[in-house]
């Protein structure tokens, strides 16, 4: 199981730093004479070269130009941009509102045609109806400290429900009893968001499992993660989404959600247990 869920990025971070010294390196300079040309302080070089500091896009062209590499820059750059998108922080996501946010998350599902999803904290955005997720994103925002545009993220969010129905679109969802336990905002809202779980898995395009209270483990519970086409995966922690793309990652998130899938109970018992979630409301 991987070690980290931010350990993609940094392994990202550490190749970056490798050729930053490169460059170095075949310039026949030292650390501190590229600290010199691009005028700043030693220490900003050493931190960037043992991956503790991020360089920005300026940090990498001015060391590109300082080593006499500027037909290298662009490249450079671009995987400063790719590493930097690996690990976004929430608050910087929603720094505007979650709007935006959600359209991103609204093109993925709409790039793929299989999605796994494996929740052991909330139903799945493509899955929520519009008070659950209205009262979920009420708290995420109020936690966060940022932009209330709450009624258009609602709105980006559930635009997702419609690859439930078009397309060639294919949702294999892992639920933890507990989400079905926990209760986001009123009891009515959880009782329809219940209820709408029921209506979904009938759909040719879902598959729904809910792993039980109490059932022998053998994957521990773990934070949020999505699949999409064995390609891309996408773990969200509090204050986090993690991209992950690197192949033995990727192998490991699917090895994880084969574990769970075994133990998850499906069909008529899966679907005793949301009832009985619903019955418990009462």
């Amino acid at each position: 199981m991987p070690a980290s869920p931010s350990s993609s990025a940094q392994e990202a971070r550490e190749a970056l730093a490798a050729r930053l010294a490169h460059l170095i390196r075949d310039a026949g300079i030292n650390g501190r004479v590229l600290s010199a040309r691009c005028r700043w302080h030693p220490a900003k070089t050493s931190r960037i070269l043992r991956a503790k500091a991020a360089p920005t896009d300026a940090d990498i062209r001015a060391w590109c130009g300082a080593c006499g590499a500027d037909n290298q820059a662009d490249d450079l750059v671009a995987t400063n941009q790719a590493v930097d998108s690996m690990y976004l922080e929430w608050r910087r996501q929603h720094r505007a509102g979650m709007r935006r946010a959600q359209e991103d998350v609204l093109a993925r599902n709409a790039a793929a045609r299989t999605c796994r999803a494996y929740v052991s904290n909330v139903i799945p955005g493509f899955l929520q109806t519009a008070g659950y997720a209205e009262a979920l994103m009420r708290s995420i925002t109020e936690f966060q400290g940022t932009p209330d545009d709450i009624a258009e993220a609602v709105a980006a969010r559930l635009a997702r429900s419609r690859f439930l129905y078009e397309g060639d679109h294919r949702f294999v969802v892992l639920i933890e009893e507990g989400v079905l336990r926990t209760r986001i905002g009123t009891t009515a809202t959880m009782a329809g968001q219940l209820a709408h779980l029921l209506t979904v898995m009938p759909l040719p395009s879902v598959s729904l499992g809910i792993i039980p209270f109490g059932v022998p483990r053998t994957v521990w519970p773990l934070e949020a993660f999505y699949l999409y086409d064995d390609q891309h995966t996408v773990i969200e922690t509090l204050t986090a989404s993690i991209s992950v793309r690197q192949p033995r990652e990727l192998a490991d998130y699917a090895k994880a959600f084969m574990g769970l899938a075994q133990i998850a109970a499906v069909g008529d018992a899966a679907r005793a247990r949301i009832q009985a979630a619903i019955d418990a409301l009462e």
